[in-house]
């Protein structure tokens, strides 16, 4: 039998995203899930009547510059050792940063913003913010505030969020959310799930609920592209998978045939090529002059390809929603956050390139039709998280710490709007308590934690949420 050396598949990349992509199909596509003839009817590209999005800031975030602001005049510099709180905002030096909590312009129709921000968020000043600001959205988003974590760690905030399990040590326990809604949902739609610079897991579904992950929009492209000649399967084992074409002869050969690996890997071979065949790698060239509104929309005409900014990587979000290409799409939208040091004008850039972004996608998907009707904001939930916040505090080199409560931020289908739940202290912004049935406060409630969160999302849409072991957050269902 032939074998693959490394240096051959180093020397020959295209080949080598073409096999990573039939086996990601193989996957993600087939095993134990949607049939090919699934597939290949999804190819006109009919969008799902609900859609997610999983937005992850990367480090752990600075929930006074952003979600759970603190007004400087009380939370004066001379009280920090009563109520341990620094909002800091002093030390924005950026003219695009205020230095007081951000008030919401009214929205006509709406009535007053019940939300305010942190002055990462982005305020609706147009010298300062051409394009408005997420603040803008507030009639379409729920604030979720003093979120406990029970965690200090990255990989175990991150991974808690992304399941709503806590991790066994720092491992993943249980099935991504995004995974649970495909698992549950079964979407005729080409890539049920992406995932970009975000981890995907599946513990008790089949291979099409997995996602197709991504380090980047040209690794997307690149997955997607049609194959070439260079890009032919060429190996002998390659070849007697496809040559057994339902034929089994041997005992060996019936278990590689009957609905063993060798069937799996025809027909996901052919899903793959469907899928390549109908160019969905060209929906996310956004250099093609077919795709010109799109670069203007998020700004992306003075950059190259291929476009890894945050505004780039909402884009690669909003193509593939409303191109009918997936359902689910978690996104790394915001990196460089551990910041344990130095002033708070890094962190507050670093997330204003997030949030600049997400308005975009938000923008995007309110002017959107959807083919069901409405919008296609009407139609998607987003949630927003990082693995936990900062301390409220400023340390002695000019950084935050790793802190116990967080927030999250939940906007579009499913949940009431303008609405802020939960609460965390006016002394350390410990996590607050709550009557979980109501969402008042309660000195004798209870902690909001990231299962409730998850357990939410999926209700929104009336999925099934047991395996999170808790009650949603039913006072948010819309």
């Amino acid at each position: 039998m032939k074998k693959t050396r490394q240096d051959d598949l180093v020397s020959c990349p295209e080949r080598r995203t073409f096999l990573k992509a039939g086996a990601g199909f193989m996957g993600s596509l087939l095993l134990g899930g949607i049939p090919f003839k699934a597939v290949a009817q999804a190819t006109n590209l009919a969008a799902p009547d609900r859609c997610f999005v999983f937005v992850y800031f990367s480090g752990g975030w600075d929930q006074l510059l952003a979600l759970d602001p603190r007004d400087p005049a009380v939370f004066t510099a001379d009280r920090v050792s009563e109520t341990r709180i620094m909002p800091g905002y002093n030390l924005l030096t950026d003219s695009r940063f205020q230095q007081v909590p951000i008030v919401p312009k009214e929205k006509a129709g709406v009535g007053p913003s019940n939300i305010l921000f942190g002055p990462a968020i982005g305020d609706t000043n147009p010298s300062t913010s051409p394009n408005g600001s997420l603040s803008d959205h507030y009639d379409l988003m729920t604030v979720v505030r003093g979120i406990n974590m029970s965690t200090l760690t990255h990989e175990v905030g991150y991974r808690y969020f992304l399941t709503g399990k806590m991790p066994i040590g720092s491992a993943a326990r249980g099935s991504s959310t995004a995974t649970e809604i495909v698992g549950q949902m079964k979407p005729a739609v080409p890539i049920p799930s992406i995932a970009q610079g975000v981890e995907s897991y599946n513990d008790r579904y089949g291979g099409y609920a997995n996602a197709l992950r991504v380090s980047g929009l040209a690794d997307l492209v690149l997955t997607l592209d049609p194959p070439s000649a260079a890009r032919q399967l060429d190996s002998e084992i390659e070849k007697s998978l496809i040559d057994l074409n339902g034929q089994p002869i041997t005992c060996e050969e019936q278990a590689l045939t009957a609905r063993g690996v060798g069937t799996a890997y025809e027909s996901s071979r052919g899903q793959m090529q469907t899928v390549m065949e109908n160019k969905l790698s060209d929906s996310f060239r956004f250099q093609l002059a077919a795709n010109q509104s799109v670069r203007e929309f998020y700004g992306l005409t003075n950059q190259s390809y291929p476009y890894n900014s945050a505004a780039g990587r909402a884009a690669m979000v909003a193509t593939a929603l409303k191109k009918g290409i997936s359902q689910c799409v978690s996104i790394n939208l915001a990196g460089g956050l551990d910041t344990h040091f130095g002033t708070q004008q890094t962190h507050a850039t670093n997330q204003r390139a997030g949030f600049d972004a997400l308005n975009l996608l938000v923008k995007d998907l309110r002017a959107t039709d959807h083919p069901s009707g409405g919008k296609f904001m009407d139609h998607t939930t987003i949630l927003v998280f990082s693995e936990f916040a900062r301390t409220p505090t400023i340390n002695a080199t000019g950084g935050r710490d790793h802190h116990l409560s967080n927030s999250c931020l939940l906007i579009g289908a499913g949940i009431k709007h303008n609405l802020v739940v939960g609460r965390s202290g006016d002394i350390g912004m410990s996590p607050g308590l709550v009557d979980l049935r109501t969402g008042a406060i309660d000195p004798n409630g209870s902690n909001i934690f990231p299962e409730h969160i998850i357990a939410t999302v999926l209700a929104s849409a009336k999925l099934d949420y047991s395996i999170t072991r808790v009650d949603p957050l039913r006072f948010i269902l819309a």
